[in-house]
């Protein structure tokens, strides 16, 4: 009939006609009525797709389970030294002796340099003879003062200049210990800043003494990480040519989190002495937090990051669901998950890009067990 259909739309054309038609003509009428019903098999065919449902999307999951998790952290650090300070005079001068040996340990209150004193001396010289003179002249009127051949008053003034000679003197021997420049402290001494005969001043620096007896550790961690350092918390630290890890002891805190960074400075003191360790040097440090026996874990490739946040895919009796979810830390290949899903939760881990919220999905198996 669908023929007989196609043929009835043609134009009528007499029977003489049609014998004169040249026979490319009847081709093309032929076409035609191929066409007509090769678009009728065409549209049953898609009423029969259309009605036929897609199977569901087999995809694979991981349940999630809780699991011990211990934190790592690997945050830069500085070795410095116990004791570091830079060797100023305490006055001006001309130095007339420089006993500062590069690369030296020297001893507490050992003399690393002297100025001229000479002027000093010449005045301190003057003083004390007429402190001498001063002092014969008081014993002779604190005598007359017995018999009554003076005032009180008079006793008293030659009383008064001997004491404030005494205080020039004083001034005077004050002023000359400065001329001579000791270490603070025992120490290493560093490079020579100045030579033998140059003029300094309280702003030149004679040279640095580092306390390398003793090494400290500085670090820096983030502010979520500020309320677990703990006085006498144990931590490890590498240094740049040398495998050796060393250890060091939390000994304090900075007061404040830095502005800046948001972060706690940290000192610890460097357990055992090694002469690898200079104070300056870059230390790699790493921290272990407290385990957390229960903590939430899934693959990496699980999670969906978003513009504002980040999801996972749930399976939930064959559909997708998609949870936002808070993440903590993370290792090589886990992360944690803080809040979004509980234990017990399918998450899907393969064809996370295909899912659509909603869809119908089958787990294959679970990567992390037996198939469900």
């Amino acid at each position: 009939m669908r023929y007989l259909y196609c043929i009835y739309k043609l134009p009528l054309v007499q029977p003489k006609t049609m014998r004169r038609l040249p026979y490319v003509f009847i081709f093309f009428i032929i076409l035609i009525v191929s066409a007509c019903g090769g678009k009728k098999k065409d549209s049953e065919a898609v009423q029969k797709q259309s009605g036929a449902k897609a199977p569901p999307m087999r995809v694979d999951g991981y349940v999630v389970m809780p699991q011990p998790f211990q934190e790592n952290l690997e945050i830069p650090g500085s070795i410095v030294a116990n004791e570091v300070g830079e060797i100023h005079p305490e006055t001006s001068g001309r130095i007339v002796q420089l006993n500062v040996v590069e690369g030296k340990f020297v001893g507490k209150g050992a003399v690393l340099a002297k100025l001229y004193d000479g002027d000093l001396r010449a005045q301190l010289n003057k003083i004390q003879v007429q402190l001498a003179l001063a002092q014969k002249t008081e014993e002779r009127q604190a005598q007359l003062l017995k018999i009554q051949g003076i005032s009180q008053q008079d006793y008293d003034i030659s009383l008064l200049q001997v004491n404030s000679l005494k205080a020039d003197i004083g001034i005077l021997q004050t002023s000359i210990a400065k001329t001579v420049v000791r270490a603070p402290f025992s120490g290493k001494i560093g490079l020579n800043k100045i030579s033998p005969g140059a003029y300094v001043t309280p702003a030149s620096v004679i040279a640095v003494i580092n306390q390398t007896d003793e090494l400290k550790l500085d670090f820096t961690v983030p502010e979520k990480y500020s309320g677990l350092m703990k006085t006498g918390q144990l931590v490890s630290f590498k240094i740049d040519g040398s495998s050796k890890e060393f250890g060091a002891k939390v000994v304090a805190t900075e007061a404040n989190l830095m502005e800046n960074t948001r972060s706690l400075t940290v000192r610890a003191a460097i357990m055992g002495r090694d002469e690898a360790l200079i104070p300056g040097a870059f230390a790699k440090v790493k921290l272990s937090l407290d385990p957390d026996p229960n903590a939430l874990l899934v693959p990496t490739q699980a999670i969906l990051p978003q513009a504002r946040g980040k999801k996972v895919i749930l399976y939930k009796g064959g559909t997708a669901i998609f949870a936002d979810v808070t993440t903590g830390v993370r290792d090589s290949a886990r992360i944690q998950i803080i809040d979004g899903i509980k234990a017990g939760d399918t998450i899907v881990v393969t064809g996370l890009m295909s899912v659509r919220p909603e869809a119908k999905i089958q787990i294959g198996k679970i990567v992390n067990g037996t198939k469900k």
